[in-house]
């Protein structure tokens, strides 16, 4: 058994490090914030004085990859969600409220009625989403499924822009095109909503750390790698702040960090450099979102909002347009959308704004193609993250796929 050494300790970094410690072999992770997670991750806000996700992350039972990470860490119990495929939204313009309910089997009968499937829509505007396995390669989402109609308008863009982080004029469709693979067009079965029942520190990070412990695996946070020591075309040293750290012969690394982190470490390396925004908007106030647990907008400046223990919580994404302006008025603008969806009193209550303004690669034709894969150069160094070559969007999914990928890679390399 040897070492490997694991760079980052977000979702793929840990993935890749359950996946090595499974195959027999010893991981060290280092992770340079004080905290394991990533964007993955809970913490106590003192300004709102309770528990909050720093994002919202919605998973599907169609994620195989996710739903094996959290049945593997003996987490899958902590997870939560209607326990079928439904979907509600509301139409902030006309008010109109639906929700989509798809069937669990892979015959869609269910968009031969109306109350199951989006307002105003005909059965037939469903074969749209069939286009998407027909895609160029730089196609995008708007070119393939076309703007206008009700099926675009209330379903298709606001399907890509949560799945891309991207507007789908510039979203690639063959990225939404898989997702949808995975999910909707295998069938409701795929398609059931999943989400933390406390946060996603207890279900994602948490016991993937204890697992980890357990399995004779090392966390070191607060622990920057500034640097790779290469040699003869191998990673032989880290730099860390307490000194070098030896790589020794048969030991082998993954670099599991944001790409322009990996960029720094690897210079020359070709990986994503346009980045789209995520807003989350977290609102001190208990509400009902009926069995779903959430609800997707329509025609405003948020896109979902879900309901938690002491909390309501709004998610924008491709948010580029939004994420330099103050933080009070992005909370003006999605505070009347949120009571208007859950039936809310008036006053605005105590709020947190999230920017991450990096929080994924943008998802266009031009950032696909610098998408490095697993592989590098350096004989026992391999890539993990969302960024990476998964062939999805920077999704849960893409990730511990991605970590699972750079396991599969060095396995042979830490013998």
């Amino acid at each position: 058994m040897k070492r490997v050494h694991i760079i980052g300790a977000g979702i793929a970094g840990l993935s890749a490090a359950i996946a090595l410690a499974e195959a027999g072999h010893a991981v060290t992770i280092y992770e340079a914030g004080p905290a394991a997670g990533g964007r993955c991750r809970s913490y106590f806000d003192r300004g709102l004085g309770c528990r909050i996700d720093n994002g919202n992350h919605l998973l599907l039972s169609g994620n195989r990859a996710a739903m094996q990470y959290v049945q593997g860490i003996g987490a899958r119990s902590s997870l939560d969600g209607p326990g079928e495929p439904l979907f509600p939204f509301i139409d902030i313009g006309s008010g109109e409220r639906w929700t989509l309910r798809p069937n669990r089997g892979r015959i869609p009968w269910w968009i031969f009625f109306r109350r199951r499937r989006v307002p105003g829509t005909r059965p037939r505007d469903y074969l749209r989403l069939l286009a998407l396995r027909r895609a160029a390669v730089d196609d995008t989402v708007a070119e393939v499924l076309g703007p206008g109609g009700m099926l675009y308008h209330r379903l298709l863009e606001p399907l890509a822009v949560a799945a891309l982080n991207t507007r789908p004029e510039q979203g690639l469709a063959r990225l939404l095109g898989k997702v949808l693979d995975e999910s909707l067009l295998r069938g409701g079965k795929a398609c059931i909503p999943l989400f933390p029942r406390q946060g996603l520190s207890e279900s994602l990070i948490d016991p993937a750390i204890a697992w980890l412990a357990a399995h004779g695996g090392e966390l070191h946070t607060g622990r920057r790698i500034a640097g790779l020591g290469i040699a003869g075309g191998r990673i032989t040293a880290l730099a860390t702040p307490d000194g070098p750290a030896p790589v020794s012969d048969g030991e082998a690394v993954v670099l599991a960090v944001p790409p322009w982190v990996a960029t720094d470490l690897l210079p020359g390396l070709a990986a994503p450099d346009a980045f789209e925004a995520i807003l989350n908007i977290h609102f001190r106030i208990s509400a009902d979102a009926g069995t779903a647990g959430f609800i997707g907008v329509i025609g405003g400046t948020a896109e979902w909002v879900f309901v938690k223990q002491e909390v309501v919580s709004i998610t924008v994404s491709a948010a580029n347009h939004l994420v330099d302006l103050d933080a009070d008025d992005i909370a003006a603008r999605v505070w009347p959308e949120a009571r208007l969806a859950l039936m809310l009193p008036e006053p605005m209550p105590p709020v947190r704004v999230v920017k991450e303004k990096r929080a994924t690669f943008a998802a266009t034709a031009v950032q696909e193609r610098r998408r490095p894969g697993a592989r590098t150069g350096i004989a026992n160094l391999a890539l993990a993250g969302d960024w990476t070559a998964t062939g999805l969007p920077a999704t849960i999914e893409g990730a511990i796929r991605s970590g699972r990928a750079a396991a599969a890679l060095l396995s042979g390399a830490a013998r």
